[in-house]
Order: C-alpha cells, then sequence, then structure tokens
C-alpha cells in the first residue's frame, strides 16, 4: 500500500483535492448568491415609519445599499456646482420604500452625494412606507407621497423643491435646480 501521507504528486490525490476546492467554491457561490436572494417585496424585511440611515447599512439592506453607493460615480461638474450652493440651512426628507427598486437604486446614491458634500445626517429624516406609500408617522399625510423615493428639500421649513421616484437630469442636477431656487429667493 503506498504511503498517502504527504504524496500530492499521485494523480488520485490531485483529483480529490481539485473535486474539494471546487465543491467549496460552489458552496461558496451558492451561499452568497441565497444572501442576495432576499425577498424585498416581504413585510417582514420593509422599514417603516421613521428610521435611523444605520440601518439601511445592516442586513438585509446592506447588500443592496452598498453595491448602489459604491458604484455610483458623482458627476464631478455638478458637485462643484452644488458644493458652491451648499446645504447650509437645509433639511431634508427621504420618503422611501425598501422593497421598490428605484428606492434601492436612488437612496444610496443620493446618500453618496450628500456624504460626499459632507451634509449633517442629522438633518436628513428617513421614512420608510409599506407598498400602499403608507407609512405609521403621524405628519406623514402633509408630505403628500404618491412615488418613491421622494427627496424634499425645506429651507427655514418651507419646502424648496423634490425629486420623485427617479431624478430628470441626474440626482446633482435636480439638486442644483432645487438649491438655486432658495438661493434666487434670497436676493
Amino acid at each position: 500500500m503506498a504511503n498517502v501521507k504527504g504524496n500530492t504528486n499521485n494523480p488520485i490525490i490531485k483529483i480529490v483535492l481539485s473535486s474539494c476546492t471546487i465543491l467549496l467554491l460552489l458552496t461558496l457561490t451558492a451561499s452568497s448568491q441565497e444572501k442576495d436572494r432576499v425577498n424585498y417585496f416581504d413585510p417582514e424585511t420593509w422599514l417603516l415609519g421613521d428610521f435611523a440611515y444605520t440601518y439601511m447599512l445592516a442586513e438585509p439592506h446592506e447588500q443592496w445599499f452598498d453595491r448602489e453607493f459604491n458604484d455610483y460615480s458623482i458627476d464631478d461638474v455638478a458637485f462643484i456646482e452644488l458644493e458652491k450652493l451648499g446645504l447650509e440651512g437645509i433639511d431634508i426628507v427621504v420618503v422611501l420604500g425598501t422593497w421598490c427598486s428605484d428606492s434601492r437604486r436612488e437612496v444610496p446614491r443620493f446618500m453618496k452625494i450628500i456624504e460626499s458634500l459632507g451634509y449633517s445626517k442629522e438633518r436628513l429624516r428617513f421614512i420608510g412606507v409599506d407598498s400602499y406609500k403608507e407609512a405609521p408617522v403621524d405628519d406623514y399625510e402633509s408630505f403628500d407621497i404618491e412615488r418613491v423615493p421622494t427627496f424634499i428639500f425645506y429651507s427655514d421649513k418651507i419646502e424648496l423643491g423634490r425629486i420623485i421616484e427617479y431624478p430628470e437630469a441626474s440626482l446633482e442636477r435636480d439638486m442644483i435646480d432645487i438649491l438655486s431656487k432658495r438661493k434666487n429667493e434670497h436676493k
């Protein structure tokens, strides 16, 4: 009988080791894909009412959030304009549905812009809605939400504008249009 210990030249051992490696990789891949198969239409996964930004950074939401946040490329030219306009004195309400593919796409992109601008997250309010676009929040009706996500910009508690569902030009350009209204009103 051949000594198997330490003998990696044996073709049978090479086949067994290769097979084990392939099985391990397949198992890890399947496990990773299973993790990606979260059913966001399941109400158990929904964030409802007022919630903290950090909730989107935790399971099961971190996967879609991180993917969109990391893959989004900010429009540098528009970003410089946004920096000049500034977000001082601006409060933003973000109404979203974690079940909604538009929300899962646009909110992380929006947050990448916001974070890059150094905007204070304390001035952001996140409201999660169900598939009927309802939220268990006392003042929710005042937001008049029809589609999600909706980003509402306020200056001194006066609404400046909204980005609804998806941007008309880009998130950066739409934000410039909204913030320009504030600048024009204060002339």
